[in-house]
C-alpha cells in the first residue's frame, strides 16, 4: 500500500460568527473555503488540474453551504473543472473525516494528490438551517436510550456522570483562553494561519469597495476566573455558560495529501502521516463523550499508550467533554490543547477537523515532537480520531 502523506496545512483566521459583527462575514461560503484551497496551492506550488480529489467538512449543507460546497467553492478559483469534490457531514468530525477519506483514497491507489478541507460561515447560515422540519432521524417506540437531548443538556449529562464541576469547567475555560493569548504572543500560529483581505458590504448587501485585513483569531477575550464565574449558565441548572463552552465562529482550513513517492518528485517535503484514524459510535444518552471512545479505539488499533502520544487535540466543543476525556486517561494537561481550544479560538464546525490537524502539525513541528492525537465529540452520538506522526 502506498504511503499518504501531509505536505501543506493552513487555515484562515477564526472569526466570530455574527453577522455584522464577524471579521469574514461578509464573504460567501463557498469563496471562505476557496481562500484555503488558494493558499495551499501557492504554498505548494500546484495548478488547479494537479489536484485529482477534494474531500470538504460541512456541517450545515443549507442555502449558500448547500449542493456540494467542497466542488463549488473549487470552482469559483478559475477555468480548470477536472477535479473532483464531495462534501461530506459528520458533523462537528466532517473535516477530520475528510483527512481520513483522502488518506485513505491516496493510499489506496484511488489517487495521487489530494486536499482534505472544511468551512462553517455559521454567521450566514445557522446552525439547523438544514433541518428546519425536523429532526434527521426516526427514534422508534423501543428505544434503549433516553431521548437524546440538546448538546448543552447533553453535556451537562456528561459533567454529572464524572462528577465535573462548574469550577472546574470555567478553570478550563480561563486555561484556554491565556493559552491562546501565549501562543499568538509568541508566533505560534504564524504559520499555519494566513492573512486574508476580506470585503465590506454595505447595508444593501453589495460590495462598497472596502476591505479589512483579517489576521488574527477573533474569539479571544481578557478573561478572569471571577469573570467567569459572573456568568449565568445557558440552561438554568446547568455548569456550562458561554465563556466555557466553543464560540460561534466562520473559518475553514485545508489539508494537502500526497503520495511519500509523488510529493519527492515534486520537491515538497513529506511532513506527517497517520498511524492510525476512527470514527466510532458512542453512548446517545451522553452524546458527546465520543472523544474517550475514539481514543479507546485508536490505543487499541497502534498498541500504543497515552505516554506514547507527545501532544493532544481534544475540541473543547464545552469544557466538560474534554474534562471527561482526561478523567478517564488521567491526561497530563500540560500536553492537551497547548495553544488554546475551541473556547478561545472558536469552532466553525464543519472546518474544525482540519484546523486542529493543522494546528497539531505546526506545533509538533515548532516543539520538535513526534506524534499528536487528535479527537472530537459528534452530534448523531459519534467520536472522532487521528493520530498523526512525523516524518
Amino acid at each position: 500500500m502506498r504511503e499518504a502523506v501531509i505536505v501543506e496545512a493552513v487555515r484562515t483566521p477564526i472569526a466570530r460568527g455574527k453577522p455584522g459583527v464577524g471579521d469574514l462575514t461578509d464573504f460567501h461560503a463557498t469563496q471562505l473555503l476557496a481562500l484555503s484551497y488558494t493558499e495551499l496551492l501557492k504554498r505548494a506550488g500546484l495548478e488547479m488540474a494537479d489536484v485529482d480529489y477534494l474531500a470538504a467538512g460541512c456541517v450545515t449543507q443549507a442555502g449558500e453551504q448547500a449542493g456540494n460546497i467542497a466542488r463549488n467553492a473549487w470552482l469559483t478559483l478559475g477555468n480548470d473543472y477536472s477535479t473532483g469534490g464531495t462534501t461530506l457531514d459528520n458533523q462537528c468530525g466532517s473535516a477530520q473525516t475528510a483527512n481520513h477519506v483522502i488518506s485513505a483514497l491516496i493510499g489506496s491507489g484511488s489517487v495521487n494528490i489530494g486536499i482534505a478541507a472544511g468551512v462553517e460561515s455559521m454567521s450566514r447560515v445557522g446552525l439547523g438551517a438544514n433541518v428546519m422540519n425536523g429532526p434527521g432521524y426516526f427514534v422508534p417506540e423501543n428505544w434503549p436510550w433516553d431521548s437524546t437531548p440538546d448538546q448543552f443538556s447533553s453535556a451537562q449529562r456528561i459533567a454529572d456522570n464524572r462528577g465535573i464541576t462548574r469550577e472546574m469547567a470555567d478553570e478550563l475555560a480561563f486555561n484556554s483562553q491565556t493559552r491562546a493569548k501565549r501562543a499568538w504572543e509568541e508566533g505560534r500560529f504564524d504559520r499555519e494561519i494566513f492573512s486574508v483581505e476580506a470585503p465590506i458590504l454595505g447595508d444593501d448587501g453589495k460590495p462598497t469597495g472596502q476591505t479589512r485585513t483579517v489576521n488574527r483569531d477573533q474569539g479571544l477575550r481578557d478573561t478572569t476566573l471571577e469573570g467567569l464565574a459572573s456568568l449565568n449558565p445557558v440552561m438554568e441548572g446547568q455548569i456550562h455558560t458561554p465563556g466555557n463552552s466553543s464560540q460561534i465562529s466562520d473559518g475553514s482550513a485545508a489539508v494537502l495529501w500526497m503520495t511519500a513517492d509523488e510529493a519527492r518528485a515534486r520537491g515538497l517535503k513529506p511532513r506527517a502521516r497517520i498511524l492510525a484514524d476512527c470514527v466510532v459510535g458512542t453512548d446517545p444518552y451522553y452524546l458527546l463523550d465520543g472523544p474517550v471512545d475514539a481514543t479507546a479505539a485508536l490505543l487499541k488499533k497502534t498498541g500504543m499508550t497515552m505516554a506514547d502520544i507527545d501532544l493532544v487535540e481534544v475540541n473543547e466543543a464545552f469544557a466538560a467533554v474534554v474534562l471527561s476525556w482526561a478523567s478517564v486517561y488521567n491526561a497530563d494537561m500540560d500536553k492537551v490543547n497547548v495553544n488554546g481550544g475551541a473556547i478561545a479560538l472558536g469552532h466553525p464546525v464543519g472546518s474544525t477537523g482540519a484546523r486542529l490537524i493543522t494546528t497539531a502539525l505546526h506545533e509538533l513541528e515548532r516543539s520538535d515532537k513526534n506524534t499528536a492525537l487528535i479527537t472530537m465529540c459528534c452530534g448523531s452520538s459519534v467520536g472522532t480520531g487521528t493520530i498523526i506522526e512525523r516524518i
